[in-house]
């Protein structure tokens, strides 16, 4: 029996038929060529879900605060995708992905689709495929879609380039809680979350944070704080409440499309990019591999300018 086109498998992931949307996942994570292909059919019909991102400090309780606003959501009847990303080992390349071992209770829930990442490799707090499995959310009908990145520091802020609203989780006890979450990290939250807020600490790492908001430059977009205690259900509908206030504020100005212009300019950075490497790999491995050339370039018989020139096919400016 053959195997169904890409125009089929569209229509199905469209049709909401879930177990094709996940093998359709699992191919784009594997980068099978008829995936691709699938991805280009599915893409013109998509745009409609809303993209909240999820990031923070490690151990921040991301996955508490992704689970209890999947409650809320569904309790809306709004029908909900996860994308969570875990880390990949560097020794084995494994991951764990046990995000949805801490969703397990929304399992059985036709109205909820979790799909967990491994990063392999990839930095930024996200995996390559982040995007196309977002997108094939979309097409399954996932009015809202929660993007949870791995526990990330102060640069790994690709979150934004996919995510409508970025909320950065940080907790109470982390000796310098700004500091944790600083620079970039700071810069592209739309909503930070003060989680586990029944610790000692937390209003201070409320002033703290506010001090910091006070710092940037005037004109620069509103940022809510908001704290929780995810693990009692504590504090979400306030936070589902400062999203929902974001999302108007973006509409009302204009930001919404600016954003997913920006969205969509970083995506076809990242495809190209990605597609460059490919073939820069094919061409080092056409000439005998990465070590032989390093060697030749380390006894200085050839230089790495050189090289690189032959790889990518250009000449150095």
């Amino acid at each position: 029996m053959s195997a169904p086109s890409p125009a089929d498998v569209a229509a199905r992931v469209r049709a909401g038929d879930a177990r094709t949307a996940a093998r359709l996942m699992r191919d784009l994570d594997d980068e099978v060529p008829a995936a691709l292909e699938t991805l280009r059919v599915l893409f013109p019909s998509t745009g409609g879900a809303y993209v909240v991102g999820l990031t923070g400090t490690p151990g921040a309780g991301k996955s508490t605060v992704a689970d209890e606003l999947l409650v809320r959501l569904r309790k809306r009847g709004e029908r909900v995708g996860v994308a969570a990303v875990d880390p990949s080992s560097p020794f084995t390349g494994g991951a764990i992905l046990g995000d949805r071992i801490r969703m397990q209770r929304h399992a059985l829930d036709p109205g909820v689709f979790i799909r967990s990442l491994a990063t392999r490799g990839h930095l930024g707090g996200l995996s390559r495929s982040s995007a196309d499995v977002v997108t094939v959310l979309d097409a399954l009908g996932c009015a809202w879609v929660v993007l949870e990145t791995v526990g990330v520091g102060q640069d790994e802020v690709d979150v934004m380039r996919v995510a409508d609203t970025v909320v950065v989780v940080t907790v109470p006890g982390l000796g310098d809680e700004v500091q944790a979450i600083k620079a970039g990290i700071l810069e592209i939250a739309d909503v930070l979350v003060v989680n586990k807020s029944d610790r000692e600490g937390a209003d201070r790492t409320v002033r703290d944070l506010l001090t910091m908001l006070e710092l940037r430059p005037a004109g620069a977009p509103e940022v809510e704080i908001v704290q929780t205690v995810a693990a009692r259900g504590e504090g979400i509908d306030d936070l589902l409440a400062a999203i929902e206030r974001h999302r108007q504020r973006q509409q009302a100005s204009g930001g919404f499309e600016a954003r997913r212009r920006a969205q969509a300019e970083a995506r076809l950075r990242a495809l190209v990019a990605w597609r460059l490497r490919r073939r820069a790999d094919q061409e080092i491995a056409r000439q005998g591999g990465i070590e032989a050339l390093a060697l030749e370039v380390a006894a200085r018989r050839r230089d790495p300018y050189s090289v690189a020139d032959e790889i990518t096919g250009t000449a150095s400016p």
